[in-house]
């Protein structure tokens, strides 16, 4: 098992097994969040108390998941890199902070424009707010943290600490609505719960995040890819696929 580990680790076997997952998945994502968000908008019905502009929840919910979840693997990179000096699970790392950062820039714009219907501001200091501020402080700085130290060649160690200490933020961000008074509302879906929303919207969003997941997956993949060709350049392999290609 752990001999499969290490050889997926390869950059060299990583980067053809993505070759074949690239363009499916790029497809997929696109079929999936193109085909929900024509559902979103004509098909799923209205709220009773914020009318149409729930229908922001469609692209909010799924890029606040999306944003969580892609830190999550963040640091699970940094960790694989810290403990076993795998270089590729760094690279790994480096490849999402940027989607990470977008990602949770999204979910601040779109909460402020719902939230200047429902709440009368575009902002407020409220725990889930502030806590996914953060998170994008975070991301920012693995962002900053590593254009400082690259040429240096300790950018690694470095944002994989950074990376693993951040992860505290995570459970303040889902369990802030539980915890503290907040005007953000709770979640709508919990594993304990039926869903506080009729079939007719949750389950559109749910394959909305489905396609987030998979939009996430097919960009992190480009960029790993170009960042595998970067660091590897010099490398016989590469020099003979750029040749063929």
């Amino acid at each position: 098992m752990l001999g499969w580990f290490h050889k997926l680790g390869s950059p060299k076997l990583f980067f053809e097994i993505s070759t074949r997952w690239q363009n499916p998945i790029t497809a997929l994502s696109v079929l999936v969040i193109g085909g929900c968000a024509f559902w979103c908008l004509l098909f799923a019905p209205a709220d009773y108390q914020q009318g149409h502009a729930v229908r922001i929840m469609y692209i909010h919910v799924p890029a606040a998941i999306l944003a969580q979840s892609g830190y999550i693997f963040m640091a699970l990179c940094s960790a694989v890199y810290l403990i076993w000096n795998i270089k590729l699970a760094d690279w790994a790392a480096k490849s999402v902070a940027p989607l990470g950062a977008s990602l949770s820039f999204l979910v601040l714009i779109t909460g402020s424009i719902w939230g200047k219907p429902t709440w009368g501001a575009w902002w407020v200091w409220d725990a889930r707010l502030t806590s996914t501020l953060v998170l994008l402080l975070l991301y920012l700085g693995m962002i900053a943290l590593r254009g400082a130290l690259e040429e240096k060649g300790t950018d690694g160690r470095a944002c994989g600490i950074l990376a693993i200490v951040g992860l505290v933020n995570i459970p303040i961000i889902k369990f802030s609505v539980d915890w503290w008074f907040t005007l953000h509302q709770p979640a709508s879906f919990k594993l304990t719960e039926q869903p506080a929303m009729p079939l007719e919207m949750w389950l559109p969003l749910l394959i909305m995040v489905i396609g987030y997941y998979l939009f996430f997956f097919s960009v992190w993949i480009y960029r790993i890819r170009n960042e595998i060709l970067i660091r590897e350049k010099k490398t016989a392999w590469v020099k003979s696929w750029a040749g063929s290609s």
